[in-house]
Formats: structure tokens, sequence, C-alpha cells
């Protein structure tokens, strides 16, 4: 299952190394290596977010993601990107674009493909910080059963009745970082406001299109369905398909987009040509994200390691933090990647610990289910 599920994105990362070796020799080869590890960092929390969302949908989509999707994260996000903020806010034509992206520079000298991009960072970190703190928001202020940080969630899901609370929050924290961070308060404004329109627009489409999970025959069905629920993935019932699987996969490359700004941007300070930054986080990164998205949804691992997906917020939570932060004030890409980290081994070591507990109470009220029949046997 492993080489399945992998061999595709180890395949791609010896290909992508060979030709950044060819491209660029030894130094080619390293940093293309240290951008791939780079971006698996950033991105691990992604690929847990990525998977709840994946196991709602329907077969199609989820190939439509992993194909389709694989193609927009790679060339759209990694190589087209960058291109078009630098074109739009230079004033230049696509052929220009191109051409001061392959020249060579460094990327703190004016005028330069990375310089330029780098410039472009205070709206590109609005515009992504708002949609990942909306998304951390709508969590943290849903109710929720089961809990991990207990003594934090429950009070916020408590607040979170109130209507429109994450809007409120999210307003009041863009207002702020554009009046106390940004140079140029209003396109941070602007680019935040987009950001959260856009989060709603495609969260709330999702839902309207969104098919019930119940169905005239759940009850006839009740026994498969409790089958599939214990073997750690969603049940056909709840998977989406048709409008509710577009929107899903809409939410999924929206969602993708805003994790890759601070990768992109990042990369930059790695090196500022755009040929090992495609190879390392486009072909070696996104697709290595992909396939711990897949394997995840495979094994079931957010339905044993409950905690993981509230790791995995917390970290959304951390990201959009440090993206509004670094509107005003540079945060090393080194610091985001391990609070993200931080984040989800802490909750898979808490799933871990809750796992264990759960199991050593069940094999305690099996014993004691167990001694009545012994004792009565024996008289």
């Amino acid at each position: 299952m492993f080489f399945r599920i992998f061999g595709w994105s180890i395949a791609v990362t010896i290909v992508s190394l060979v030709v950044a070796f060819f491209y660029g020799g030894w130094s080619a080869f390293v940093l293309c290596l240290i951008l791939g590890v780079l971006e698996v960092s950033l991105s691990f929390d992604n690929a847990v977010v990525n998977a709840k969302v994946l196991e709602r949908m329907s077969p199609f989509w989820q190939r439509i993601f992993l194909t389709v999707g694989i193609a927009i994260a790679v060339f759209g996000m990694r190589l087209v990107f960058p291109l078009l903020i630098v074109g739009i806010t230079a004033n230049l034509n696509p052929v220009e674009a191109i051409s001061l992206a392959m020249e060579k520079g460094d990327p703190h000298d004016p005028g330069t493909y990375g310089y330029l991009l780098n410039e472009a960072h205070p709206q590109i970190a609005a515009f992504g910080g708002m949609f990942l703190l909306m998304l951390f928001l709508d969590f943290v202020f849903e109710d929720r059963e089961i809990t991990w940080l207990s003594w934090l969630e429950k009070p916020l899901a408590r607040i979170g009745k109130l209507d429109q609370l994450p809007v409120v929050v999210g307003g009041i924290a863009l207002v702020l970082a554009a009046e106390l961070l940004a140079d140029d308060p209003a396109i941070v404004m602007v680019s935040g406001v987009l950001g959260m329109i856009t989060y709603i627009a495609v969260n709330g489409l999702g839902s309207l299109f969104n098919l019930p999970e119940e169905s005239e025959d759940a009850a006839a069905d009740a026994d498969a369905v409790a089958a599939k629920a214990k073997s750690g993935g969603p049940t056909e019932l709840a998977k989406a398909t048709g409008k509710a699987g577009f929107f899903l996969f809409l939410y999924l490359e929206v969602l993708d987009a805003s994790f890759s700004f601070d990768g992109v941007i990042g990369a930059f300070a790695i090196t500022p040509d755009p040929i090992i930054i495609a190879l390392g986080l486009g072909f070696i990164g996104a697709m290595f994200v992909r396939s711990i998205t897949v394997f995840l949804v495979r094994k079931g691992t957010l339905n044993e390691y409950v905690y993981l997906e509230h790791g995995a917020h917390w970290a959304i939570g951390a990201l959009a933090a440090i993206l509004l932060i670094s509107i005003g004030t540079h945060v090393d890409e080194i610091i985001t990647g391990l609070v993200g980290v931080a984040f989800i081994g802490a909750a898979f070591a808490a799933s871990v610990i809750r796992n264990r507990r759960e199991g050593s109470r069940a094999g305690t009220s099996s014993e004691g289910d167990r001694e009545p029949a012994l004792t009565s046997s024996g008289s």
C-alpha cells in the first residue's frame, strides 16, 4: 500500500532532482531538495485538512482532485501564480515576466523577480491569512462532541453561538493588521476582505449544494454504515457528488493556494530561480502533500487519531496569525514550519494517549463483564 500511494511521489522526486542537477549542478540539486522538505513541513497541516474534506467526496471527485488538482497545484500556484503577481504589480506582459524570472540576480535588488514578488507580499499575506483565519475561526467556534484543548475549545464553542462571530473576529483582526502593520492599509484591507469573501463564498456554496448525509433507506443500511464507520472512513451516503463535489474541489484548491503563499514567498529567501522553485515546491513538495492526503484517507487515520483534525486547525490558526504578522514583520519560514509540526505532533501524541486510555477502559470493562459469569458457573 505504501508504494501504491507514495510511488509516484518518489518517482517524481527522483526525476526532479536529476533535472535540477543537470540544470544547475549540485547546488541546484541541494536547493531543490531543501525546498521540497520545506513545502512538506509547511503543508502537513494542509494534508490533514485536505484528507478530512477529501473523504467526503465521491471517488470521481477524489480522482479529479488528485489529477487535475495536482496540475493546478504544481503549475498554477508554484509557477504561474508568482509570474502573474509580478506581472500585475510591475505592469509587465507575460513574456516580460517570464524573461525577468529567468534572469539571475539577488532577490533583494530592486527590479528583480524576487524583489517584485516580495514587494507584493503584504497583499498576498492578507488574502491568504484571512482565508485561513476564517477557516480556523469557523472550526473553534463550532460546538463539538470531541475536544482536544477542552479548557479553551469548550468556552470558544459557547461564545461561538453568537451569530456571525467568526466574521466579526476576522474583521477586527484584519483592521488591526492593516492599521498597525501595513505601509499601505488600503491595499491590505482590500486583499484581506477578498480573502474573507472567497472563504465565505466557496464554503457557503459547498454547504448549499451538499446533499444530506441521511437518506430514506438509511435505517435499512444502518448495519453497513456502522461497519464502514468502524473501518475508518466515510459512508457512501455522506460522500458528495455533482455540484457538492465540485464546490468541495474548488474549496480544496483555494485552501491549497492559501497554504502555498508562505512557501512560494519563502522560497525566494532560498533561491530566486523559478525553475528550481517549481521543481522543489511543486513537483516534490506538492506531490508528497497529495500522497500524504491519500494515505490519511485510505488508512482512516483521522478517525483513529481523533485529535489530528484539531491540531491541524490550530496549526492553521497559527499560520494565519503568522501571515498577518508578516505584513509588517518578516517571520522566518523555519518558525512557520516548526509551529505546524508542533501542533500536529502534539495532537497525534494526545490521540495515542486517548486511544490507549480508551483501550484500557474497554479491557477493564470486559473483565468486569466476564467475572460474574465465571462466578455463576462455579456455583
